[in-house]
C-alpha cells in the first residue's frame, strides 16, 4: 500500500490515519476566533482524511466550546493547538490565566451558560487541564478509530 505525504498527486488517503502531526493557531487579538479556529480544524480534519462524519462535525462543536470558554473565562486564547497520530486527535487551547475550568454541577434549564465543559465532557473521550507559568492549556481527545469511521455526514 502506497502511503503518500498530503499534497503529492493529490489528496491524503483517507484510509490512512496520519502519522503525529501538530498544528498551531495565534489567537491572541484576533477578532471572529471561534470562526477561524472552527475553520482551521475543519481543514486540518479533512487534510488528515477524518473531514467528513459526525464525529468530526462533534469535534468543530468541542472546538467551539473550549475557545468560547477560553474568551469568556480566561482572558481570551492565545493559541489552538491541534495534534493526530493513528490513536487520536487532541485538541488543546492556550489562554492567558492559570485559574482551572470550573464544571457547574447541573446546568439550570432556561438559563443560559454553564453547559461548556459538559459538553466538552460528552463529546470528548478525555479531557484536562495543563497549568503553566503564564496561562493553561484545556485540552479533549477524540479516538481516531470514532473519526475514521463515524457515520458520514449526508449533505
Amino acid at each position: 500500500m502506497e502511503n503518500r505525504e498530503p499534497g503529492a498527486d493529490g489528496p491524503p488517503r483517507a484510509d490512512l490515519a496520519p502519522r503525529r502531526q501538530r498544528r498551531r493557531l495565534a489567537l491572541a487579538g484576533v477578532p471572529g476566533h471561534v470562526a477561524k479556529g472552527r475553520a482551521f480544524t475543519r481543514q486540518a480534519l479533512r487534510d488528515w482524511g477524518w473531514g467528513e462524519t459526525e464525529t468530526s462535525e462533534d469535534t468543530l462543536l468541542l472546538v467551539s466550546e473550549l475557545l468560547t470558554n477560553a474568551s469568556l473565562h480566561a482572558h481570551g486564547c492565545h493559541e489552538l493547538v491541534l495534534t493526530a497520530d493513528e490513536t487520536a486527535l487532541r485538541i488543546e487551547v492556550h489562554d492567558g490565566t492559570t485559574a482551572l475550568p470550573v464544571r457547574h454541577p447541573a446546568p439550570r434549564p432556561g438559563i443560559p451558560g454553564g453547559r461548556g465543559l459538559h459538553i466538552v465532557e460528552r463529546l470528548s473521550d478525555r479531557w484536562g487541564t495543563h497549568a503553566y507559568e503564564s496561562g493553561k492549556a484545556v485540552w479533549a481527545e477524540v479516538e481516531a478509530s470514532r473519526l475514521e469511521y463515524g457515520m458520514t455526514v449526508q449533505h
